[in-house]
This record gives structure tokens, C-alpha cells and sequence, in this order.
């Protein structure tokens, strides 16, 4: 399961469709209706807000609004919660961010070269509108290996 802290404008396709049904999953962990991935190490940063469910209705709700930027249709009528004005923000470290960025970027190197391209000159990428930028090293909930 990757629950992307960046922006979903960096995802190619086959990323923003893959990071919607996982979310869709972790929707589902979190209220309770399914028993795999319970201890799954994304979902720590949700349930450590007041309201995990509306915080992953947010971050559904953005991956939708993505999806109608370019054309596609996601289906909201599965974001189980309405999303609020004012949802909590998630701290996410620089560290993080960074982390993902070097990840992703691999995968579209190899995945989407013109996607990849498209991104090349940003150094430091914008997180997803549901999480904040705190200072700080990679989570350490985080698995994926550093880039060579």
C-alpha cells in the first residue's frame, strides 16, 4: 500500500489510479470492514488524527479532484464521509517528502519518462494538500529504499 504525502499533480496515471484504490482500501481498514492490513505502517499517520475517516475522505476527495483535472472519473459516492472546509492537517517531514520524491521519481523514470520529464526541475515537491511540512528525518514507518 502507498498512501502518496505528495501532491497527487505529480502522480502519473497508472500512480493516481493506484494510490485512489489503495486509499479506497485503507478507507476500508479504518472503518473497520475489512481484517487485512490492519497494522499496515501508512496508516499510523491517519489514526493518530481526531477523525481518521474524515482525514482519508480529504485526501480521497484531492485524488478526485486530480482525476477531474484530467479528464477521469473517479467515483466519489465511495468517499464514505462528506470532506470538511477545515480538515486536520497531517504533519509530514521534509524527510519524508523527499523520501517519496526520490521513490516516485525512479518509478517514472522507468514507468512514464514523460511524466518523468515533466517534473525534472522541481527539487522540492509541494506534499498533499492533506498533509503540512514539519522539519524532520523519513518516517519511520517508511519502507522504501533511498534511491542509488
Amino acid at each position: 500500500m502507498r498512501i502518496w504525502s505528495l501532491h497527487p499533480e505529480y502522480l502519473d496515471r497508472q500512480g493516481l489510479i493506484a494510490c485512489w484504490r489503495e486509499t479506497l482500501l485503507a478507507q476500508a481498514v479504518l472503518a473497520g470492514r475489512t481484517r487485512g492490513y490492519l497494522g499496515h505502517p501508512q496508516l499510523e499517520r491517519f489514526r493518530a488524527v481526531p477523525e481518521p475517516l474524515s482525514s482519508v475522505a480529504a485526501y480521497l476527495s484531492s485524488l478526485a479532484d486530480e482525476a477531474d483535472t484530467r479528464g477521469y472519473r473517479f467515483d466519489r459516492s465511495r468517499i464514505e464521509r462528506p470532506v470538511t472546509e477545515d480538515p486536520v492537517l497531517i504533519p509530514v517531514t521534509t524527510g519524508q517528502l523527499m523520501r517519496e520524491w526520490e521513490h516516485l521519481r525512479a518509478k517514472l523514470t522507468s514507468r512514464s519518462p514523460e511524466v518523468a520529464a515533466r517534473w525534472k526541475a522541481v527539487d522540492v515537491p509541494r506534499p498533499h494538500p492533506i498533509f503540512t511540512e514539519v522539519p524532520g528525518a523519513v518516517a519511520s514507518w517508511e519502507h522504501a529504499l533511498p534511491s542509488a
